[in-house]
Protein backbone atom coordinates (compact mmCIF):
# COMPACT_ATOMS: atom_id res chain seq x y z
CA UNK A 1 0.00 0.00 0.00
CA UNK A 2 2.86 2.31 0.77
CA UNK A 3 4.74 1.19 -2.32
CA UNK A 4 1.62 1.93 -4.53
CA UNK A 5 1.42 5.53 -3.09
CA UNK A 6 4.87 6.26 -3.37
CA UNK A 7 4.54 5.04 -6.96
CA UNK A 8 1.41 7.51 -7.55
CA UNK A 9 3.37 10.31 -5.64
CA UNK A 10 6.62 10.03 -8.00
CA UNK A 11 4.38 9.64 -11.23
CA UNK A 12 2.61 12.74 -9.92
CA UNK A 13 5.71 15.04 -9.44
CA UNK A 14 7.14 13.59 -13.05
CA UNK A 15 4.14 14.80 -14.84
CA UNK A 16 3.88 18.03 -12.71
CA UNK A 17 7.45 18.77 -13.69
CA UNK A 18 7.00 17.81 -17.34
CA UNK A 19 3.70 19.60 -17.71
CA UNK A 20 5.95 22.84 -15.91
CA UNK A 21 8.85 22.74 -18.52
CA UNK A 22 6.07 22.64 -21.43
CA UNK A 23 4.30 25.75 -19.70
CA UNK A 24 7.40 27.76 -18.98
CA UNK A 25 8.52 26.39 -23.37
CA UNK A 26 5.32 28.00 -24.11
CA UNK A 27 4.45 30.83 -21.92
CA UNK A 28 8.36 32.55 -22.19
CA UNK A 29 9.62 33.27 -25.86
CA UNK A 30 13.24 32.75 -26.39
CA UNK A 31 15.00 35.96 -26.01
CA UNK A 32 18.45 36.79 -27.92
CA UNK A 33 20.55 39.40 -27.00
CA UNK A 34 23.23 39.73 -29.16
CA UNK A 35 25.66 42.22 -31.53
CA UNK A 36 26.35 41.88 -35.09
CA UNK A 37 29.19 44.35 -36.83
CA UNK A 38 27.59 46.69 -39.00
CA UNK A 39 28.77 47.58 -42.76
CA UNK A 40 31.65 49.68 -41.15
CA UNK A 41 32.58 47.17 -38.61
CA UNK A 42 30.78 49.32 -35.21
CA UNK A 43 29.05 46.55 -33.38
CA UNK A 44 25.16 47.06 -32.78
CA UNK A 45 23.58 45.61 -29.90
CA UNK A 46 20.01 43.86 -30.45
CA UNK A 47 17.44 42.36 -28.59
CA UNK A 48 14.71 39.96 -30.24
CA UNK A 49 11.74 37.90 -28.88
CA UNK A 50 10.93 34.92 -29.94
CA UNK A 51 10.76 33.57 -33.39
CA UNK A 52 8.31 33.88 -36.19
CA UNK A 53 8.17 34.35 -40.21
CA UNK A 54 6.91 37.70 -39.50
CA UNK A 55 9.39 40.05 -37.67
CA UNK A 56 8.30 43.80 -36.49
CA UNK A 57 11.57 45.56 -35.78
CA UNK A 58 11.68 48.94 -33.77
CA UNK A 59 14.30 51.61 -34.66
CA UNK A 60 14.79 54.42 -32.11
CA UNK A 61 14.89 58.28 -32.74
CA UNK A 62 17.96 60.43 -31.60
CA UNK A 63 19.52 60.38 -28.38
CA UNK A 64 17.59 57.24 -27.36
CA UNK A 65 17.87 53.38 -27.81
CA UNK A 66 16.01 50.13 -28.06
CA UNK A 67 14.61 50.65 -24.38
CA UNK A 68 12.01 53.45 -25.05
CA UNK A 69 9.94 50.66 -27.09
CA UNK A 70 9.30 48.31 -24.04
CA UNK A 71 5.75 48.59 -24.00
CA UNK A 72 5.60 47.57 -27.80
CA UNK A 73 7.72 44.64 -27.11
CA UNK A 74 5.36 43.65 -24.85
CA UNK A 75 1.94 43.79 -26.55
CA UNK A 76 3.53 42.17 -29.99
CA UNK A 77 5.94 39.44 -29.08
CA UNK A 78 3.46 36.60 -28.76
CA UNK A 79 2.37 37.64 -32.10
CA UNK A 80 5.62 38.63 -34.16
CA UNK A 81 9.17 37.83 -33.68
CA UNK A 82 10.02 41.53 -32.48
CA UNK A 83 13.55 43.09 -32.51
CA UNK A 84 14.78 46.46 -30.70
CA UNK A 85 17.91 47.84 -31.69
CA UNK A 86 20.39 49.89 -30.13
CA UNK A 87 21.76 52.53 -33.28
CA UNK A 88 25.41 52.88 -33.52
CA UNK A 89 26.22 55.64 -30.71
CA UNK A 90 23.37 54.91 -28.76
CA UNK A 91 22.57 52.06 -25.77
CA UNK A 92 24.71 49.51 -25.84
CA UNK A 93 26.26 49.77 -29.45
CA UNK A 94 29.52 50.38 -30.39
CA UNK A 95 30.50 54.30 -31.24
CA UNK A 96 33.61 54.37 -33.22
CA UNK A 97 32.32 55.79 -36.41
CA UNK A 98 32.70 58.75 -38.70
CA UNK A 99 29.80 59.05 -40.51
CA UNK A 100 26.33 59.72 -38.46
CA UNK A 101 23.95 59.53 -41.57
CA UNK A 102 20.58 57.82 -41.69
CA UNK A 103 22.44 55.60 -44.65
CA UNK A 104 25.16 54.53 -42.01
CA UNK A 105 22.33 53.55 -39.46
CA UNK A 106 20.31 52.21 -42.49
CA UNK A 107 23.16 49.71 -42.61
CA UNK A 108 22.58 49.29 -38.70
CA UNK A 109 19.28 47.44 -39.22
CA UNK A 110 20.41 45.35 -42.32
CA UNK A 111 22.84 44.15 -40.10
CA UNK A 112 20.26 42.82 -37.83
CA UNK A 113 17.70 41.90 -40.06
CA UNK A 114 20.15 39.76 -42.44
CA UNK A 115 22.02 38.25 -39.18
CA UNK A 116 19.00 36.74 -37.73
CA UNK A 117 17.88 35.90 -41.08
CA UNK A 118 14.22 37.55 -40.91
CA UNK A 119 12.21 36.73 -43.75
CA UNK A 120 9.18 39.07 -43.77
CA UNK A 121 10.04 42.71 -42.25
CA UNK A 122 8.14 45.52 -40.84
CA UNK A 123 10.15 48.31 -39.82
CA UNK A 124 9.02 51.09 -37.26
CA UNK A 125 10.89 54.16 -36.59
CA UNK A 126 10.42 56.98 -34.02
CA UNK A 127 11.50 60.71 -35.18
CA UNK A 128 14.75 60.03 -36.58
CA UNK A 129 14.18 56.12 -36.96
CA UNK A 130 11.73 57.10 -39.47
CA UNK A 131 14.46 58.03 -41.97
CA UNK A 132 16.68 55.18 -40.93
CA UNK A 133 13.61 52.84 -41.51
CA UNK A 134 13.68 54.46 -45.69
CA UNK A 135 17.17 53.80 -45.88
CA UNK A 136 17.04 50.03 -44.32
CA UNK A 137 13.84 49.52 -46.87
CA UNK A 138 15.96 50.56 -49.21
CA UNK A 139 18.99 47.91 -48.14
CA UNK A 140 16.03 45.29 -47.76
CA UNK A 141 13.85 45.07 -50.80
CA UNK A 142 12.84 41.72 -50.47
CA UNK A 143 13.12 41.18 -47.02
CA UNK A 144 10.64 44.59 -45.73
CA UNK A 145 7.59 44.61 -46.46
CA UNK A 146 6.25 47.98 -45.54
CA UNK A 147 7.66 51.07 -43.21
CA UNK A 148 6.09 52.83 -40.06
CA UNK A 149 6.23 56.30 -38.61
CA UNK A 150 5.99 57.03 -34.91
CA UNK A 151 5.61 61.02 -35.01
CA UNK A 152 7.94 61.22 -38.20
CA UNK A 153 7.12 61.68 -41.70
CA UNK A 154 5.32 64.61 -41.19
CA UNK A 155 7.13 66.24 -44.63
CA UNK A 156 8.34 63.52 -47.23
CA UNK A 157 8.95 66.13 -49.39
CA UNK A 158 11.78 67.63 -47.74
CA UNK A 159 14.89 67.73 -49.72
CA UNK A 160 17.95 68.08 -47.32
CA UNK A 161 19.40 70.52 -45.16
CA UNK A 162 17.76 74.03 -44.86
CA UNK A 163 19.28 77.46 -43.14
CA UNK A 164 15.91 76.69 -40.46
CA UNK A 165 17.53 73.59 -39.84
CA UNK A 166 20.62 75.07 -39.08
CA UNK A 167 19.38 78.11 -36.78
CA UNK A 168 17.75 75.17 -34.88
CA UNK A 169 21.13 73.28 -34.40
CA UNK A 170 23.36 76.21 -33.19
CA UNK A 171 22.40 76.57 -29.72
CA UNK A 172 22.79 72.36 -29.26
CA UNK A 173 26.49 73.57 -30.05
CA UNK A 174 26.80 76.48 -27.51
CA UNK A 175 25.19 74.48 -24.87
CA UNK A 176 24.27 70.80 -25.66
CA UNK A 177 23.10 69.36 -22.37
CA UNK A 178 20.84 72.66 -21.53
CA UNK A 179 19.50 73.16 -24.97
CA UNK A 180 18.63 69.01 -25.20
CA UNK A 181 16.76 69.62 -21.59
CA UNK A 182 14.31 72.32 -22.86
CA UNK A 183 13.97 70.51 -26.30
CA UNK A 184 13.00 67.41 -24.80
CA UNK A 185 10.46 68.96 -22.29
CA UNK A 186 8.62 71.05 -24.80
CA UNK A 187 8.23 67.57 -27.11
CA UNK A 188 5.87 66.05 -24.78
CA UNK A 189 1.98 67.09 -24.21
CA UNK A 190 0.51 68.80 -21.91
CA UNK A 191 -0.88 66.06 -19.96
CA UNK A 192 2.08 63.80 -19.86
CA UNK A 193 3.36 61.90 -16.95
CA UNK A 194 5.78 64.18 -14.87
CA UNK A 195 7.89 61.51 -13.60
CA UNK A 196 8.13 59.77 -17.63
CA UNK A 197 8.87 63.53 -18.80
CA UNK A 198 12.19 63.91 -16.35
CA UNK A 199 12.98 60.51 -17.06
CA UNK A 200 13.19 60.79 -20.83
CA UNK A 201 14.91 63.99 -20.02
CA UNK A 202 17.96 63.35 -17.84
CA UNK A 203 18.43 60.30 -20.05
CA UNK A 204 18.32 62.01 -23.55
CA UNK A 205 20.46 64.73 -21.95
CA UNK A 206 23.27 62.69 -21.32
CA UNK A 207 24.00 61.58 -24.80
CA UNK A 208 27.46 61.93 -26.20
CA UNK A 209 27.66 65.63 -27.48
CA UNK A 210 29.81 65.19 -30.24
CA UNK A 211 27.92 61.92 -31.76
CA UNK A 212 24.56 63.55 -30.83
CA UNK A 213 25.34 66.88 -32.92
CA UNK A 214 26.78 64.85 -35.58
CA UNK A 215 23.22 62.53 -35.44
CA UNK A 216 21.72 65.86 -35.71
CA UNK A 217 23.09 67.32 -38.81
CA UNK A 218 23.28 63.50 -40.47
CA UNK A 219 19.32 63.82 -39.86
CA UNK A 220 18.97 67.81 -40.86
CA UNK A 221 20.75 67.00 -44.36
CA UNK A 222 18.26 63.68 -45.20
CA UNK A 223 16.97 63.97 -48.22
CA UNK A 224 13.70 62.56 -47.94
CA UNK A 225 12.48 63.30 -51.44
CA UNK A 226 15.37 61.80 -53.31
CA UNK A 227 14.94 58.58 -50.63
CA UNK A 228 11.36 58.50 -51.64
CA UNK A 229 11.96 58.60 -55.34
CA UNK A 230 13.53 54.59 -55.36
CA UNK A 231 11.46 53.49 -52.56
CA UNK A 232 8.64 51.30 -53.29
CA UNK A 233 7.75 49.94 -50.08
CA UNK A 234 4.28 51.44 -48.34
CA UNK A 235 4.69 53.96 -45.86
CA UNK A 236 2.83 54.49 -43.12
CA UNK A 237 2.75 56.90 -39.87
CA UNK A 238 0.85 57.08 -36.58
CA UNK A 239 1.61 60.72 -35.27
CA UNK A 240 0.79 62.91 -32.54
CA UNK A 241 -1.24 66.36 -33.39
CA UNK A 242 1.94 68.66 -32.16
CA UNK A 243 3.31 69.11 -35.81
CA UNK A 244 0.96 68.78 -39.03
CA UNK A 245 1.41 65.80 -41.19
CA UNK A 246 1.42 67.39 -44.67
CA UNK A 247 -0.82 64.36 -46.32
CA UNK A 248 -1.36 65.88 -49.55
CA UNK A 249 2.46 66.85 -50.18
CA UNK A 250 3.64 63.34 -48.97
CA UNK A 251 1.26 61.38 -51.18
CA UNK A 252 3.03 63.52 -54.03
CA UNK A 253 6.33 61.77 -53.30
CA UNK A 254 4.98 58.87 -51.85
CA UNK A 255 1.95 57.56 -53.17
CA UNK A 256 0.82 54.91 -50.59
CA UNK A 257 1.67 57.30 -47.61
CA UNK A 258 -1.50 57.21 -45.02
CA UNK A 259 -1.78 58.56 -41.26
CA UNK A 260 -3.27 57.88 -38.27
CA UNK A 261 -3.92 60.80 -36.00
CA UNK A 262 -3.38 60.50 -32.17
CA UNK A 263 -4.94 63.78 -30.57
CA UNK A 264 -3.38 65.22 -26.96
CA UNK A 265 -0.42 63.71 -27.46
CA UNK A 266 3.52 64.81 -27.42
CA UNK A 267 6.21 63.74 -30.15
CA UNK A 268 7.00 60.16 -28.06
CA UNK A 269 3.31 58.42 -29.15
CA UNK A 270 4.71 55.41 -28.04
CA UNK A 271 5.48 56.26 -24.67
CA UNK A 272 2.60 58.59 -23.71
CA UNK A 273 -0.19 56.86 -25.11
CA UNK A 274 1.16 53.57 -25.45
CA UNK A 275 -2.21 51.09 -25.58
CA UNK A 276 -3.46 53.98 -28.17
CA UNK A 277 -0.56 53.60 -30.27
CA UNK A 278 -0.28 49.90 -29.95
CA UNK A 279 -4.02 49.62 -30.82
CA UNK A 280 -3.00 51.98 -34.52
CA UNK A 281 0.04 49.52 -34.91
CA UNK A 282 -1.99 46.55 -34.89
CA UNK A 283 -4.04 47.78 -37.06
CA UNK A 284 -1.46 49.00 -39.73
CA UNK A 285 0.40 45.00 -39.14
CA UNK A 286 -2.95 43.32 -39.77
CA UNK A 287 -3.15 45.15 -42.59
CA UNK A 288 -0.27 43.75 -44.25
CA UNK A 289 -0.42 40.54 -42.42
CA UNK A 290 -4.01 39.80 -42.08
CA UNK A 291 -4.93 37.74 -39.07
CA UNK A 292 -6.25 34.03 -39.40
CA UNK A 293 -9.43 33.50 -38.36
CA UNK A 294 -10.12 31.96 -35.12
Amino acid sequence: MIRSAAILLLSLLLILGACQKQADKTEIPQVVVDSVASADGVMIHYKSYGENDRAVVFVHGWSCDGSYWVRQVEAFKDEYQVVTIDLAGHGNSGADREEWTMGRFGDDVAAVVNSLGLKEVILVGHSMGGAVCIEASRRLPQKVIATVGADTYQDLSRAGRTEESDAFIAPFRQDFVGTTRGFVRGMFGPDADTLLVEQVVEDMSQADSTIGLACFEGFAAYDFSGAMSDMRKPVRAINADMWPTDVEGNQRVAESFEVDIIEGIGHFVQLEAPEEFNVRLRRVLHEFWPPEPS
